[in-house]
């Protein structure tokens, strides 16, 4: 009879804790709008929509690419429509948004294969987009990308 109180307790306490720990994490109204305009961006340029990415990116747009390189907005969207370059996936995941204000900082892991010029490829980076709120529209105003590079010897 002890232990079966005892079993009663420990799983009454562990769904509290697991309550009262959801509840912390909750997102916010914005929070959930910035994370669904990433995987648009992923769907649109995945698409070579240019005309959603044009929606979602900010006329001063800053983007620093996985490779180091810098491009404008223009540029951007001029490298999504080039021809040879086939993306097949581009996915997140463990993402985070922080919004400050009218400003928000959405952090996480990106994944994206496909083909270019005939090429497979395949990478696995690390970025951060930053969304500016004006007249009630997100927009991204910068965004960088950093490769996680395997380590040596480690499995592919």
């Amino acid at each position: 009879m002890k232990l079966r109180l005892a079993i009663g307790f420990a799983l009454i306490f562990f769904f509290a804790l697991l309550l009262v720990q959801s509840q912390s994490h909750r997102i916010t109204a914005d929070e959930g709008r910035v994370l669904a305009l990433e995987t648009a961006w992923n769907h649109a340029e995945q698409n070579k929509d240019v005309a959603a990415l044009d929606q979602l990116l900010a006329p001063q747009l800053g983007y620093v690419d996985y490779d180091g390189s810098i491009a404008t907005k223009q540029e951007y969207l001029a490298n999504v429509k080039k021809e040879g370059l086939e993306p097949e996936q581009i996915v997140n995941e463990e993402q985070n948004v922080h919004i400050f204000g009218n400003c928000a900082v959405a952090t996480g892991i990106y994944r994206e294969k496909g083909m270019n010029k005939g090429k497979a490829y395949n990478r696995r980076g690390r970025f951060t987009d930053t969304w500016v709120k004006v007249n009630d529209t997100w927009q991204c105003v910068a965004s960088q990308s950093t490769l996680i590079l395997r380590a040596p010897g480690a499995a592919k």
